[in-house]
Parts: C-alpha cells; structure tokens; sequence
C-alpha cells in the first residue's frame, strides 16, 4: 500500500479581482504518494499551476488542509513554511531563475549552504556529484548566460536536489525548451524517480506526461480524471502516447 507523502483536503484558492473573488481551486481532494512520478494535466486556466503552488506551500491556500507528513502547511507561521521549502522540497520552473551572476556550481550550491544540514565541504561534493549526474561538470565556472537552455535547466534540476528534497515540484519544466533538451530533462527526472525520488510535475506536454507512473487530470480546480500507469520505458513509449492520448481525449482536453 501507497505512503500520501501529500494529503489535500477540500482545498480552496481564491484572488480578488475587481471587487470579487475568483475562485480557482474549489475543494481539491488528494493524495501524492510518496516514490510516484504524478503528472498534472488539464486545459488552460483550469488550475494546474495554483494547484502546484498550493501544495507546495509556495502560495498559501485560502481554505482546506494541506497535509505534509502530518502537518497542515496552510495553517504554518512564515518562517516555519520557508524552512520546510528549503529542506524538504525542491522546485525546478519553465523560468530558470538562475542567479545571473553567479557560476552554474555557485547557483547549486548557495541552497546547500543555506539549508546548513550539510558542511560546505560535504554541499561541495554533493554539487560535483550532480553536475557529473546532469552532464554539466565541464562547465561548472560558466555563468548562465553563456549555457544554452537544456544546460541551465539541468543546473537548476541539480540546485533542486542539491538538499535530498522529500517532495520535488516541477511546473512545466520542459516549457521552453526544444525537443532534444526536452528528452534530456524528462530522461534526469525520469532517473531521479528511478533512484526514489517523489515527483509532482505539471505539464501541457503529452510528451512529457509519458513519464508519469501517474496522471491526474483537472478541471475548475478539481480532480475529474485519473490514470495510474506501470515504470516508463523507452521501448514502450509509442504505446504509452497513445494510451495517454486517447485518455486525454476522453478528459476533452
């Protein structure tokens, strides 16, 4: 039986607009499981990243429980929440968000030495070992400016990890890049999952969704569809497009 490393109860997410409220998530019942690859998948505006961001604590939502290993993060104090994000999750973005002026090893480890679990020694090491890992150890002194963008997203996958995060969030990390450093990311995530590492990732991508071992569709800030499937392999992907896609069809996506 499946471990909920995520627990979401009636979960709401509201903005004022106009003198109104709009509400996006609408009380979004779910459980992540801890070693799943889960994809988030749905139509425009339906709520995919706010979801992403409610979960996360990234954004705080307005109503529900937020469950993480027992723990309502909707209910946290500020400081308490920001250290949970650094420790325990890892982010990774369609945008980089890389420090321009830093080297590619200084961008993965300032989280390292932030978080403090580590020696700076020991946060070192670990970065090598990444780099090596995202094939970007030659160019560990390049600034971000002077590495294409499959390289600065596999900078940012490694900064992500850099402190064995429980839970690693990804909003449509393959969002800006073209379909070779697309494959590259999808093929380190699909690894790191491999190896046991929980992921939640949103994606428009069918491509992308491939990887999943489970996929979740929404829609008005709820869960209308979901599809559990068996470890990616390559010699299956054909196969498991289609499979994706006709399932997508049946969500009218």
């Amino acid at each position: 039986m499946k471990n909920a490393i995520i627990s979401a109860r009636g979960v709401c997410k509201s903005f004022a607009h106009n003198g109104g409220q709009v509400h996006i998530l609408t009380g979004l019942d779910l459980d992540i499981y801890e070693g799943d690859f889960t994809v988030i998948m749905g139509a425009s505006g339906s709520g995919k990243s706010t979801m992403l961001y409610a979960l996360s604590g990234m954004d705080r939502a307005t109503g529900g429980q937020v469950l993480f290993q027992g723990e309502d993060i909707v209910k946290m104090r500020e400081k308490k929440l920001a250290a949970l994000r650094r420790s325990k999750f890892g982010f990774i973005f369609q945008q980089m968000h890389l420090v321009s002026n830093l080297s590619l090893f200084e961008n993965i480890t300032v989280p390292g030495y932030l978080n403090q679990t580590r020696s700076a020694a020991d946060t070192d090491q670990r970065a090598e070992q990444l780099m090596a890992q995202m094939g970007i150890a030659k160019i560990k002194t390049h600034l971000p400016a002077q590495c294409s963008g499959g390289e600065q997203q596999r900078c940012a996958i490694a900064r992500a990890v850099i402190n064995s995060p429980d839970m690693l969030f990804a909003d449509e990390p393959t969002g800006a890049l073209n379909r070779k450093n697309t494959t590259e990311v999808l093929d380190l995530l699909t690894e790191l999952n491999r190896a046991g590492q929980s992921i939640l990732m949103v994606t428009h991508d069918a491509r992308a969704a491939c990887r999943a071992s489970r996929l979740i569709y929404i829609e008005d800030g709820k869960v209308v569809g979901e599809l559990e499937l068996p470890s990616y392999t390559e010699a299956e992907e054909k196969s498991r497009e289609t499979q994706i896609s006709a399932w997508l069809a049946a969500m009218e996506w």
